[in-house]
């Protein structure tokens, strides 16, 4: 997990997976995927409530960039700051595209043997989100 010190002129910001506590801290600003498109949150911005499509979450900080990607979830943001509730989020810099092309062979071998309907559409939509983490790379 990444920790990052108080600042009362910053933006509060935590992103959990159901794994665990990826980052918290305050930052300068923070870029999610929102379902209905982009959206970049300030300090001080309006109360939102947003659903996460697949995409980068980037972390703006005095520092530098971090960029995690997430497969859906949810983000809110309130008088304490931006919590982003994510199904799947993976570090880019943990990321390996060889085997990420793999699973997408995989992805599209499933999709092609698919006997049902119902297990078609899933396997279409592991294989989409699978693009989507390629195309953050």
């Amino acid at each position: 997990m990444i920790q990052q010190k108080a600042n009362p002129m910053a933006l509060h910001f935590e992103l959990v997976s159901p794994a665990r506590l990826l980052f918290s801290g305050d930052v300068v600003s923070v870029q999610i995927p929102g379902a209905e498109g982009e959206m970049t949150i300030l300090p001080g911005h309006a109360p939102v409530l947003s659903t996460l499509k697949p995409g980068v979450v980037s972390i703006q900080k005095d520092g530098g960039t971090d960029k995690i990607f997430v497969r859906g979830g949810f983000a809110e943001v309130n008088a304490k700051g931006l919590t982003v509730l994510a199904e799947t989020a993976i570090a880019l810099a943990d990321l390996d595209q060889a085997a990420i092309a793999q699973q997408i062979k995989n992805a599209e071998e499933d999709v092609a043997d698919a006997k049902t309907d119902a297990a078609r559409a899933k396997a279409a939509e592991t294989l989409d989100h699978l693009k989507a983490l390629q195309a953050s790379l």
